[in-house]
């Protein structure tokens, strides 16, 4: 079973209820594709036993062949090859490695090079959760290809629990396809509802059956009660805004080992979901 965790903003709590499923699952994998910005190894502090570096295949231009007839920058929708007056000029961080200029090119005078974007490191964490996750380089525009690296690493794990991007962008879609089962997680604020709902929207469209986890309950009004309500959506659980659950996060403890009471909550999680 593959099971992501998901949220409409950063900040609500995801990756804390990522790496607490993860400890309470036996046999459990956790993979942190947020590669823009990894945390999971904050909290479960793995020893790294392995790591594996990303490529990504860009254009390269021979210009003694090249006839300068444009036909690679119009097939390019993101800009990425640009033919010029004297040469054609590269843009390797746009480039989506969809091969298409390399066809089109009727003097066969474009080959693809790769370059490194980023790695993926592996290891076991002192909780004895194996885990992954990729790490993009500064720089760099899309983190889809670590992202599919990552599940495919895992695809035949039985149970995998997926940290997902923020939002709704490529890079959670990428994170999401395929999964069997998506936690939302959400702010009971304005903002927090606002962003869920697009997240709602977007797992609909991929029909992945999901539910909401309600982090920080207490803190704001009750539109996501009233949201979830309204759409047939369920709550799987609520954690409340409190200042112990905030000193534990900030030190990098792992809440369901250090609270009774939040490991209840974990899991009656795991008991709605199966």
């Amino acid at each position: 079973m593959k099971i992501v965790v998901l949220s409409g903003k950063g900040g609500t709590g995801k990756t804390t209820i990522s790496t607490n499923l993860a400890v309470n699952i036996k046999n459990a994998v956790l993979i942190d594709t947020d590669v823009e910005e990894p945390n999971s190894h904050v909290f479960l502090n793995p020893k790294i036993e392995d790591t594996i570096p990303v490529t990504k295949d860009y254009p390269d231009v021979d210009m003694d062949k090249c006839i300068l007839c444009g036909k690679c920058g119009d097939f390019c929708r993101y800009n990425a090859i640009l033919p010029a007056r004297n040469k054609v000029l590269i843009f390797k961080e746009m480039c989506h490695d969809c091969g298409g200029c390399e066809l089109v090119c009727p003097a066969h005078a474009i080959k693809y090079i790769k370059r490194e974007i980023g790695n993926i490191y592996s290891g076991v964490s002192k909780y004895g959760v194996k885990m992954k996750y990729g790490d993009l380089n500064v720089g760099e525009v899309s983190g889809v290809k670590i992202i599919e690296e990552l599940k495919e690493l895992v695809k035949d794990e039985e149970m995998v629990i997926i940290d997902a991007p923020p939002g709704t962008s490529c890079s959670t879609v990428a994170a999401a396809t395929g999964v069997d089962y998506a936690i939302v997680v959400s702010e009971p604020t304005p903002f927090g509802v606002s962003d869920m709902k697009m997240v709602v929207e977007m797992l609909r469209n991929m029909n992945i059956p999901f539910g909401v986890v309600v982090n920080k309950a207490g803190l704001g009004d009750n539109e996501i009660y009233e949201y979830c309500d309204e759409e047939n959506i369920e709550i799987l659980q609520e954690v409340p805004f409190d200042k112990e659950i905030a000193k534990l996060y900030a030190s990098g403890n792992i809440l369901s080992y250090e609270l009774k009471v939040y490991k209840e909550k974990i899991e009656t999680i795991l008991k709605k979901i199966k």
